[in-house]
C-alpha cells in the first residue's frame, strides 16, 4: 500500500473505535455457552489470551465476528462491530435458557481503542496474547503489513488514558485490512461462510470443537474439495464501503465478491474483498460495475493454500 512506508509515515497512535461494542458474558456457564455457540474454543480459552470467533446462522453465514478473552473466571468478553451487537446479543440470549449465564452490552463500561505503531507496545509481543493494566485489557491482534514493513496493532478496551498521538479512523481500518482478518459488520452480516473470508486461516475455526450453530455447512465447506472463493486484499484510487459489490471485466452482469472491510491510509484505499479464486486469473475487478474504479491485487500477510491459488 502506497504512499513510501517509511518509518516516519507508517500509521500510529490511538483511536476510539466509536464503530466496535462488547458482550459481556458472566455466570458459572458463560464458556460452556459461548462455547456452543461459537466457531472458537471457549471452554478452553487461557486467561491470558484473546481469539478470533464467529457466530454462525444455521446456514453457516456469519452473523458477526467477535475477538474474545476471559477477565475473570466466569467473565467473558467479545468484541464486535457496533452495528452487530444489538441484534447478535438478542440472538443469543434467546438461547441461554437455564444455563448460568448473563449476558449484556458492556461498550459504555469498557470504551474500545485501536492502537498502533509503538502505541501497541503495552500489549503482549505475540499475537492474540491478552495483558491487563489497571482498568484496562491490552490485545495483541495480528500486525499489518504496509510493502512488507509490520505495523504493529492493539486493541484496548477499558478507560485508556490516550497519550499516544490521534490516530486517523480510516487508517486503523486500513491497517485492519492489510492485516487480512475480516470484521462482520451489518452491511455483510449472513454473507458469508467464514472460509469465504478466510476466517480459518487466522484461527477464527476450531475443527475440532463440539457442534454450534452451522458447524455442519462450515464443515463440508473445509472438507468437501476445493473453496471457490477467498477473501483478498484489493487497492484502489477511489474510497471502498463494505458490502460494495466488486465486478469482474469478463462477467459484468454479476458480482465477483463483495468488500468486507474498507480503509485508507493517506490518499491509499484498499479493502478486504471476498472474491471468486478465478476472477484473479486474468481481466479486471472494478468497484460498483464493471465500469466502476479499478481494484489492483495485493499481498495478503499469509499465503492462501496452494490447491486453491488462482
Amino acid at each position: 500500500m502506497r504512499p513510501d512506508p517509511s518509518a516516519s509515515t507508517l500509521p500510529q497512535g490511538a483511536v476510539a473505535l466509536a464503530d466496535w461494542g462488547v458482550i459481556r458474558a458472566s455466570g458459572a456457564d458463560a464458556a460452556t455457552f459461548l462455547h456452543g455457540q461459537l466457531t472458537q474454543d471457549i471452554l478452553h480459552l487461557p486467561a491470558a489470551t484473546a481469539r478470533l470467533a464467529g457466530y454462525c446462522s444455521a446456514k453457516g453465514r456469519l452473523l458477526a465476528t467477535f475477538v474474545v478473552w476471559r477477565r475473570g473466571p466466569e467473565d467473558i468478553l467479545l468484541a464486535c462491530s457496533a452495528d452487530v451487537l444489538p441484534a447478535v446479543l438478542k440472538r443469543l440470549s434467546m438461547f441461554v435458557m437455564r444455563a448460568k449465564c448473563r449476558l449484556s452490552d458492556a461498550s459504555a463500561e469498557l470504551p474500545l481503542w485501536g492502537l498502533a505503531g509503538g502505541a501497541a507496545a503495552p500489549a503482549p509481543a505475540a499475537a492474540w496474547g491478552c495483558v491487563v493494566a489497571g482498568e484496562v485489557d491490552f490485545i495483541r491482534l495480528p500486525a499489518a503489513q504496509i510493502d512488507g514493513i509490520e505495523v504493529p496493532r492493539a486493541l484496548a478496551a477499558g478507560p485508556l488514558a490516550a497519550t499516544a498521538p490521534a490516530l486517523d479512523p480510516q487508517a486503523w481500518r486500513g491497517l485492519e485490512v492489510l492485516s487480512g482478518t475480516a470484521r462482520v459488520c451489518a452491511a455483510t452480516s449472513e454473507q458469508f461462510v467464514p472460509q469465504m473470508v478466510n476466517l480459518e486461516l487466522v484461527g477464527g475455526v476450531n475443527f475440532q470443537k463440539g457442534c454450534y450453530p452451522g458447524q455442519e455447512v462450515v464443515a463440508r465447506s473445509q472438507y468437501r474439495g476445493t473453496l471457490k472463493r477467498r477473501a483478498y486484499v484489493l487497492q484502489g484510487d477511489a474510497p471502498l464501503q463494505p458490502g460494495q459489490e466488486v465486478f469482474h471485466s469478463a462477467d459484468p452482469s454479476q458480482p465477483a465478491g463483495m468488500v468486507v472491510n474498507a480503509g485508507s491510509i493517506g490518499p491509499a484505499h484498499a479493502a478486504l474483498v471476498e472474491l471468486k479464486i478465478a476472477a484473479l486469473q486474468g481481466g479486471s475487478l472494478h468497484a460498483g460495475s464493471a465500469q466502476g474504479p479499478l481494484l489492483r491485487p495485493s499481498a495478503l500477510p499469509y499465503d492462501i493454500p496452494a490447491t486453491e491459488a488462482a
